[in-house]
């Protein structure tokens, strides 16, 4: 019987009450399924859902196969090792045993003597050659994404539940995911919203606020079946809101009719123009004629408060998303940034950046290029201080902001109104307000808990509680900025950069994202030549 993952009746909340699915009804198959949707939708909760890492709140999640599950950042203990992520440590201390004879008769017979070259396969497959006692905390983000996806191909489960799997790699990073997928043969369920990516599905499934549907097809299909549902549905909606307005419109008429009638009875009865018998007749035929015309306007009416709910319904109501960046009122050519013969890393006698000197203008917009490993988010560390050179100097001029990959300036534990007063402390709480709604925070938004919210989310509230400061900082520092954004998302972001007047250091591997930022000049770590 084919592998499947069949979903009835499930709901689940926030820890605030919101509901996130309600009575939700999916069946996944051995096939190739991408999750898109806004931030926020539940794509991560739903994996979480059905891998068990979540209980829901009603009803079920069966699953019938083996699961995998790749999430979105690999947390690294300062103990585990590439072994560990595995899950083979025992069975490698086995076979060590082995080697060295201290293994009991019992033990051999245990032993998986294949398990290290498939080790290496597996890793090799995904761009590493490094050993499997390798501590995780020596790779970088993408070599440990890497490792996390060469893990899912050694444990061969006939489910794979893959979030958001090319964040942090670089480009050789990306097509090792894209290439595990196009030649997947089991099921797979993947969040992302990496385009080519997700070229590679056979159906997808989008999370709104109005449920979740099922497209056949890759991403582009979608994406242009999409427009032509939201444009009927959009035709529904206006044809249901023209009809109350006109239903509206003649009941008013008819009461401004019946108002005039009534009002010309009363003055004939006064005058005794008639015999009274005749006129309450006339009197009587007129209210039943009234009392029919109200009751089929009435039900004209209901009826079309039905069709604009029914309307209402297919279509999920957005704001649309706007990332507003105040003037920084940077005066161009000024410097921003020296770096004299810097070099450093983590590891005194293994240093990443070897004698870099670098002079960045305003407003200049730099990326810094390389593959995982190279030392990228390294040297953003130098430049903003969180690491001290080994030797050199670093003179960093204008105020800044840095914004990592996990936006790690967030208290997860404070509402996103009460980060953004305590990262900018002569701010007030209307201040604060007024700069989260700029970034599409608003209302009761702003007292949601940074703890709470999704990956996208996470770095708008990162950006609203940097940029949205009087005065915003002049030079602008990211880490991977578009790895957590919706398509929506991107767009927004792509936009406030293009009108920031301040400078920009970026580390990405999105083609378009880069695209769209114009760069300037690309510093390629490891090999200190720019591009202009």
């Amino acid at each position: 019987m084919p592998a499947s993952i069949p979903l009835s009746g499930l709901s689940w909340s926030t820890p605030d009450g919101t509901p996130l699915f309600t009575n939700l009804n999916l069946t996944f198959g051995p096939e190739r399924t991408g999750i898109v949707g806004r931030n926020g939708s539940g794509k991560s909760t739903l994996l979480r859902l059905i891998s068990g890492d979540l209980c829901p709140a009603s009803g079920q999640v069966q699953i019938s196969g083996s699961v995998a599950i790749m999430r979105q950042d690999v947390v690294a203990h300062p103990e585990d090792t590439i072994a560990d992520l595995f899950g083979v440590r025992r069975a490698l201390n086995l076979l060590d045993r082995a080697d060295a004879g201290l293994a009991e008769a019992d033990e051999l017979a245990e032993a998986d003597w294949t398990l290290r070259a498939r080790i290496e396969a597996a890793l090799l497959r995904c761009g590493l050659s490094t050993e499997p006692h390798t501590p995780l905390v020596t790779l970088s983000g993408g070599q440990r994404s890497r490792a996390a996806l060469a893990a899912l191909i050694l444990a061969e489960p006939e489910f794979l539940l893959l979030d958001e799997p090319t964040n942090n790699l670089d480009r050789d990073g990306r097509r090792a995911v894209i290439d595990l997928i196009r030649g997947w043969t089991g099921g797979a369920i993947v969040v992302s919203h990496d385009r080519e990516l997700l070229e590679e599905m056979d159906a997808i499934v989008e999370l709104t606020s109005v449920g979740a549907t099922r497209y056949g097809g890759k991403y582009s299909a979608f994406r242009q079946r999409k427009d032509i549902e939201l444009d009927a549905v959009a035709r529904d909606l206006a044809l249901a809101e023209k009809t109350i307005s006109d239903a509206a419109r003649r009941t008013q008429q008819a009461t401004e009719r019946k108002a005039r009638k009534d009002s010309a009875g009363h003055r004939a009865r006064a005058r005794g123009d008639q015999p009274k018998i005749l006129m309450d007749a006339a009197r009587n035929r007129a209210e039943a004629s009234g009392g029919a015309g109200a009751r089929l306007r009435d039900a004209r009416c209901v009826a079309a408060e039905e069709a604009l709910s029914t309307a209402r319904e297919k279509i999920e109501i957005l704001h649309p998303l706007r990332m507003d960046i105040p003037p920084t009122g940077l005066t161009p050519g000024s410097t921003i940034l020296r770096l004299d013969g810097v070099s450093g890393g983590y590891a005194r006698d293994r240093p990443v950046i070897h004698d870099l000197s670098l002079t960045v203008t305003g407003p200049e917009r730099i990326v810094i290029a390389g593959p995982n490993g190279s030392g990228k988010t390294t040297l953003l560390k130098i430049i903003t201080g969180q690491i001290a050179p080994q030797s050199g100097q670093v003179e960093l001029m204008v105020p800044f902001a840095l914004l990592d990959q996990h936006v790690g300036l967030l208290d997860p534990a404070r509402t996103l109104r009460d980060n953004f007063l305590h990262l900018n402390l002569a701010a007030d709480a209307h201040m604060a307000h007024t700069a989260l709604a700029r970034f599409g925070f608003r209302a009761a938004d702003a007292l949601r808990y940074a703890g709470e919210l999704s990956g996208g989310e996470r770095l708008r509230a990162g950006l609203a509680c940097t940029l949205g400061a009087t005065p915003p900082p002049k030079f602008l520092v990211l880490d991977e900025p578009t790895n957590h954004l919706d398509l929506d998302g991107m767009t927004a972001l792509e936009a406030a950069l293009t009108a920031f007047d301040g400078a920009v250091m970026v580390i990405s591997h999105d083609t378009a994202f880069l695209g769209s930022l114009a760069p300037d000049r690309t510093i390629h770590i490891g090999e200190w030549t720019d591009d202009p």
